[in-house]
């Protein structure tokens, strides 16, 4: 996935097929045990999540510097855009040894309590958060507890922190053959690989981490781990998982959507149809917690750099899906370069600069995060509303639905097809005066029920 030089499964498929094949009949039972639980009980994130969206910042790629000074810069604009929390991919320096193209793969760790030179210091990455923080923004770190670089010095000081094969030769997990992978059943691993989390709290004052393929790692671990963190300050914790409900009881406040990333991919290309999102939504809610966030999103650096932008793969159905992603239970994603209307693949393994000169959708965004953060009736975690369907055995094209809070009501009408659509709302939890977010309009459902859409067109109506 981030280490690769291609990609034909998404990181969620590839973590499923290892867990398969692990699989036994007892772990089967833990895993039933396991899920039961996951309804029962889980600790709830942080309070300033509630209403938040969530950046990813390629350093790298981000300015020709790629440094962090020079994405300082940006936080104005960003703050502007109404960005809550940064996700800053891993920041620690890259391995050398068996490194893929000119300056490695960021997920390729060679140590873990240590800034990349390319991108600056640690008193600039202070001050980058310090700046973050003084903007109302909290800043989470990428991290990568599953395998580190070759030349990681715990690989010659402690080589049995790592598994083996059977000749005793370190193990690179599937195809990243610029990383090996760490042995979780050695307890001194764990208490190192807490202590270099710590380090960041404490040292940079960071706000929680993105964990990378965390379903590979033990759950226990992040448990312990989330603990150990949240006695230096209350953190919010990302999982690169969608396939272990368990990592959201105790360790994570979110997870990925990645099957919903590709039913998204599947309907712009004409393959699946809106109505299918209601069987997704349907395992949604029955597999995760309500009060735990899922994230959202259109791209994200694996996605762009393997499968191609956002626009590529989604085209006219692009805005669409960013308002379905910003308007359902959970929390939205925007990937660097997605306000300019970033049209390339970036490179992973080698410089690629994003292309700055035109920032076509920022308006786009900013309304966006604007209705997220005001309403109510679309905040999450602490204060989640229920998705209420209203299209579902309607259409087979259009996504409709509502959510509500206290007195916020909001109503989502999606065409999610390359066809005019007209669609009527018939119901009558959603009468009323409404105005439409986006034009400003005032609409009395009671009379003005029918809506025709234009292919890719999206309504969204608050109260």
């Amino acid at each position: 996935m981030k280490n690769r030089f291609f990609s034909l499964l998404s990181p969620a498929l590839m973590i499923l097929a290892v867990m398969a094949a692990m699989s036994s009949c007892q772990s089967k039972n833990n895993k039933r045990s396991t899920m039961n639980q996951t309804r029962i009980k889980t600790e709830k994130p942080v309070a300033w999540s509630d209403n938040a969206n969530i950046y990813e910042v390629n350093i790298r790629q981000y300015t020709p510097k790629g440094t962090f000074n020079a994405f300082r810069k940006h936080l104005t604009r960003l703050e502007k855009m109404g960005v809550d929390i940064l996700w800053l991919m891993p920041i620690n320096p890259i391995g050398e040894k068996n490194r893929k193209g000119s300056l490695g793969s960021y997920y390729a760790v060679k140590d873990y309590e240590a800034v990349n030179p390319e991108f600056g210091t640690l008193d600039d990455l202070r001050a980058l958060v310090n700046e973050a923080h003084q903007r109302g923004m909290h800043v989470i770190i990428d991290w990568v507890a599953n395998h580190t670089a070759w030349d990681n010095p715990w690989a010659s000081e402690h080589p049995d922190w790592y598994e083996k094969d059977d000749q005793g030769n370190f193990k690179s997990p599937f195809d990243w053959t610029d990383v090996i992978q760490l042995n979780y059943k050695n307890q001194q691993l764990r208490a190192a690989m807490i202590k270099a989390m710590k380090y960041w709290v404490v040292n940079a004052d960071v706000d929680g981490f993105r964990c990378d393929v965390a379903g590979m790692v033990p759950v226990d671990f992040w448990e312990e781990a989330r603990k150990q963190l949240d006695a230096v300050k209350p953190v919010f914790m990302l999982a690169e998982d969608e396939n272990n409900a368990a990592l959201l009881n105790k360790a994570f406040d979110m997870n990925y959507t990645w099957k919903m990333l590709n039913l998204m991919n599947e309907i712009a290309a004409g393959k699946k149809q809106a109505a299918d999102i209601w069987s997704y939504f349907d395992w949604n809610n029955k597999t995760f917690p309500s009060d735990k966030y899922r994230m959202y999103f259109t791209s994200n650096h694996d996605e762009n750099s393997w499968n191609g932008t956002a626009l590529e793969r989604l085209g006219d159905a692009f805005k669409a899906f960013t308002v379905f992603d910003y308007t359902v239970p959970g929390m939205p994603l925007t990937y660097s370069g997605q306000e300019a209307g970033n049209t390339k693949r970036l490179r992973f393994f080698d410089k690629d600069t994003i292309d700055w000169h035109s920032l076509p959708y920022e308006a786009f965004y900013t309304s966006l995060n604007q209705l997220k953060r005001q309403n109510k009736a679309l905040w999450g975690g602490n204060q989640v509303s229920a998705l209420f369907p209203l299209s579902k055995g309607q259409s087979d094209q259009v996504f409709a639905f509502y959510r509500k809070a206290d007195n916020h009501q909001v109503v989502v009408i999606l065409n999610l097809s390359k066809e005019q659509q007209e669609y009527k709302l018939e119901s009558d939890a959603v009468k009323g005066h409404y105005k439409n977010y986006f034009t400003g309009e005032n609409i009395n459902i009671e009379t003005d029920w029918v809506f025709k859409l234009p292919a890719w067109q999206y309504v969204v109506l608050v109260k």
